[in-house]
């Protein structure tokens, strides 16, 4: 029998209870996607020359074990089919498609392939290399070939598609016929190079795990010290009521792969909440991403978030997995999703529904595992009135819905977080800060907080960042929290009119530094009312007054 007359027909069976079998042994299909994110992930958390190394000698043993099958089944009659049977029988298996007239010696001529799975993938993941790719190829041939010819045959690339090449060429040669030009490569086939490429790429990892846990130890010395009250495990801090059953209601429907809408105003919140549904899930061990999507304009938006085919729009010089691909089996946040274009719309709803993503400049859908969370700060109900917004799109997000509260009703929050935001800071400038004065924490009690917690976690960081002491003082905060006055506020505890009233006097008198003529300007109000109601509280002319 010669080599080229394999046929898949021949080689493939399948049981009708799910066995299958290739050339009489049992095989496995696996989604290349999968291999290529698994790739991936060798290379990020091993380095490039531990993952090549795994992924060689795993061809190898694979190409070794094709071809001691292909020796009990056939007879062939010359060398040369034996070259022609591992260019096919590799091909059967969906690793390559061969190049017309590729079929001959790879200790010769070489061997040409198109469409290498491996590049794509690569590609597809990592991006065009500086080298070739083909890695698990080069094994499979190289054991087959040793197997088959009883002699060590190692297979290399010398041109390949994930490095930009038209195709894929692959030369196979003894250690002796290969010299010394390619030393470094010939390596990866050798088992007992692992360890030597897997220690230092193990012992980074011990590292990496030892600064993270350091880093969380942080956290809770800091959470102990300056928010004691806090008892969430996670950190978050939620002492007001309305915060606390957001939390509660996160955790519970993390449990449940439901699509999540979370809503409030900017600065929140809402991306750390979406982060912690995902941390509380069953996909925790999947990637999170986060995308906002009103900072990309539609044409980019659609790439980065289905990807695209190599030459599908100009700059695209290679294929480019997008955003659902890269968190498959995790979760992508869609933040900001009310700036998103109606035709844009169309799209994300297609995906939901369907559960598959189209690349752009590609025909072939492509299936995905993710969890989808959308986020913004609009109401999206008038835009929908109003044609902005598709109905149909939006109770596809809204399954259930997060409301984050603003800060400004959620004020017994205010407190541990500014303490908390003034620890951080004062490691980051290695700055020693024992808390807040009276003043300055009442002041920020009594400031509206417009930006919310992003402004809180900012005017704490400038204070830490501009403060000449180890307490953070009223001179030390913006200026528009110093010269804030109490704005009336039906969070917490009902408090009678005189109290509130009592409050904004002495704001505005202290924001006026003790001028009574102004403030009774201000407050529009006669002076003499304003002396019989300062005498009421106890304010002489003369004294000083602080807020609070």
């Amino acid at each position: 029998m010669r080599g080229s007359d394999l046929s898949i027909d021949e080689l493939m069976e399948f049981d009708s209870e799910g066995l299958i079998r290739f050339a009489g042994q049992r095989a496995l299909i696996i989604d290349a996607t999968a291999k290529g994110i698994l790739r991936k992930e060798l290379i990020d958390h091993f380095g490039l020359s531990p993952a090549r190394a795994v992924l060689t000698r795993f061809g190898f043993v694979q190409g070794w074990r094709m071809a001691e099958a292909m020796q009990l089944l056939f007879q062939w009659e010359s060398e040369d089919d034996w070259y022609s049977a591992c260019g096919r029988i590799h091909m059967f298996e969906g690793m390559y498609r061969l190049a017309p007239g590729a079929v001959g010696s790879l200790t010769k001529g070489g061997m040409t392939l198109i469409d290498s799975y491996e590049a794509e993938q690569h590609i597809a993941h990592l991006g065009r290399s500086d080298d070739p790719v083909c890695w698990t190829i080069c094994g499979l041939m190289s054991g087959y070939l040793s197997r088959a010819l009883g002699k060590d045959i190692y297979v290399l690339e010398d041109r390949c598609i994930g490095r930009g090449d038209s195709a894929c060429h692959l030369l196979g040669r003894t250690r002796e016929e290969w010299g010394d030009d390619r030393t470094e490569e010939l390596r990866f086939y050798h088992v007992e190079n692992l360890t030597e490429w897997l220690e230092p790429s193990l012992h980074q990892i011990t590292e990496n795990l030892k600064r993270a846990e350091e880093k969380l130890r942080k956290r809770k010395r800091v959470l102990t010290r300056v928010a004691p009250e806090v008892e969430d495990p996670t950190g978050m801090i939620s002492q007001s009521p309305t915060m606390r059953r957001v939390i509660d209601l996160a955790r519970r429907i993390a449990k449940v792969d439901f699509t999540v809408l979370i809503t409030g105003e900017s600065g929140t919140g809402k991306e750390l909440i979406a982060h912690f549904v995902h941390e509380e899930s069953t996909r925790s061990s999947g990637p999170f991403i986060a995308v906002n999507c009103g900072a990309i304009t539609e044409t980019l938006l659609e790439s980065e978030l289905f990807g695209h085919a190599r030459g599908a729009f100009t700059g695209a010089e290679q294929s480019r997995a997008g955003l659902f691909e890269a968190a498959n089996g995790g979760t992508l946040l869609l933040d900001e999703i009310g700036e998103v274009s109606p035709s844009m719309q169309v799209k994300l709803l297609r995906v939901l529904q369907e559960r598959e993503i189209r690349r752009v400049g590609e025909n072939k859908s492509r299936t995905v595992n993710v969890r989808v969370m959308a986020a913004t700060n609009r109401e999206l109900l008038p835009d929908i009135e109003e044609g902005r917004f598709r109905k149909d799109l939006y109770y596809r997000l809204n399954v259930v819905q997060l409301h984050v509260p603003a800060l400004r009703d959620r004020r017994e929050d205010i407190l541990p977080l500014a303490r908390v935001f003034a620890e951080r800071a004062a490691e980051q400038v290695t700055r020693s800060i024992s808390g807040l004065s009276t003043h300055a924490a009442d002041q920020l009690l009594r400031y509206d907080w417009p930006g919310n917690v992003r402004e809180l976690e900012n005017a704490m960081g400038r204070a830490v960042a501009l403060g000449s002491s180890d307490r953070i003082q009223l001179d030390d905060l913006p200026e528009e929290i110093r010269q804030a006055v109490p704005t009336p506020s039906l969070s917490g505890t009902v408090r009678a009119l005189n109290e509130i009233e009592k409050d904004y006097i002495l704001a505005v008198l202290a924001r006026n530094e003790g001028n009574r003529t102004v403030t009774a300007e201000q407050l529009g109000i006669g002076s003499a009312t304003l002396s019989r109601k300062l005498k009421i509280y106890g304010v002489v002319r003369g004294t000083h007054v602080a807020p609070g």
